[in-house]
């Protein structure tokens, strides 16, 4: 028991760092430069615990795998990241870290569209309880960054689906969840890097160029700025929060249950603002805080009902 809750602390600090430390690269990387860069080094941390978990299962990996992979790797890395990462540029850290934890929430909803699981009444309550924690964050009679929050919001749901996607896959092929984690990395990445090739054709660049909003995504650099001043950022993102905050993730899902691990989106909504208020001096309002204890209420009731359920 004291393993996993060393490994549910240090995935919790681990991923409610995220945030901070990519808004702290001040716009140094592209968005999905920095998202290649990190997936590209997650999926290696994560490789050698995924061949040892398919050897344990007595497992391979087949053509039909890869076209899974394919598909979680592009709506987790190319859609929903690229979102994330767009996100954490337009709005505050704080803001997308609380927002993107609501994922769990719209998973939920997508699990009973998709997999027509029933929604059971804990989890109703939870999905209820959190959209209006969300309301309360966002304000609508004050919103003041709607681009920003539009894109955490569009980055929450379509990672919920992308977990569904995953579960489903998961469930179909025998996969556990690193496995499922290290190889959606690495063939998203792969992915990433083809769209990268892309905007650097000459027609393809400048025909981005002639677009405001499109700019950014015109000639994408692989290593612009991979330089020893950013060594260490970029270590800590890629095999810190990136591989090793999955890796402790899962390790105490292994060790416990999914219930018990999930405890790490239930307290990261709490602490990811006060990192924000320390490293980068955001300030956190009333109504965010208030917004905060309102979803952190709705996910306890969600993992009170998981628990009772799997007692049963």
């Amino acid at each position: 028991m004291k393993r996993t809750g060393l490994y549910i602390a240090l995935s919790t600090v681990l991923f409610s760092l995220m945030e901070i430390t990519l808004k702290s690269t001040g716009g140094a990387f592209n968005p999905i430069q920095i998202n290649w860069i990190r997936f590209t080094i997650g999926g290696i941390v994560l490789l050698p615990f995924a061949i040892h978990s398919l050897r344990m299962s007595n497992s391979m990996i087949h053509l039909a795998d890869l076209k899974l992979f394919a598909l979680t790797g592009l709506m987790c890395l190319v859609v929903s990241m690229t979102l994330f990462q767009l996100a954490i540029t337009y709005d505050k850290a704080s803001t997308v870290a609380v927002v993107f934890c609501s994922n769990p929430v719209f998973a939920l909803i997508f699990s009973n569209l998709i997999l027509k699981e029933r929604l059971g009444r804990a989890n109703l309550i939870s999905v209820v309880v959190s959209l209006i924690g969300l309301l309360i964050i966002v304000n609508p009679t004050h919103l003041t960054n709607p681009l920003g929050l539009t894109l955490s919001i569009s980055s929450a749901l379509t990672f919920g689906l992308y977990s569904i996607i995953s579960r489903y896959g998961s469930l179909r092929r025998g996969f556990d969840g690193i496995t499922m984690t290290c190889f959606t990395f690495l063939i998203g990445s792969v992915e990433l890097m083809v769209i990268m090739f892309i905007t650097k054709i000459p027609a393809v660049a400048t025909a981005m160029n002639h677009v405001s909003w499109l700019k950014q995504f015109s000639a994408i650099p692989f290593f612009n700025n991979v330089t020893p001043q950013y060594f260490w950022l970029l270590f800590f993102v890629g095999v810190g929060v990136t591989g090793g905050g999955f890796a402790f993730y899962f390790m105490a899902m292994e060790l416990s249950d999914v219930s018990t691990s999930s405890l790490v989106f239930f307290i990261k909504p709490a602490l990811a603002p006060i990192f924000a208020a320390l490293l980068l001096s955001e300030d956190v309002l009333p109504t965010t805080i208030v917004g905060i204890l309102v979803i952190i209420a709705g996910s306890f009731v969600a993992f009170l009902g998981n628990k009772k359920r799997q007692r049963v």
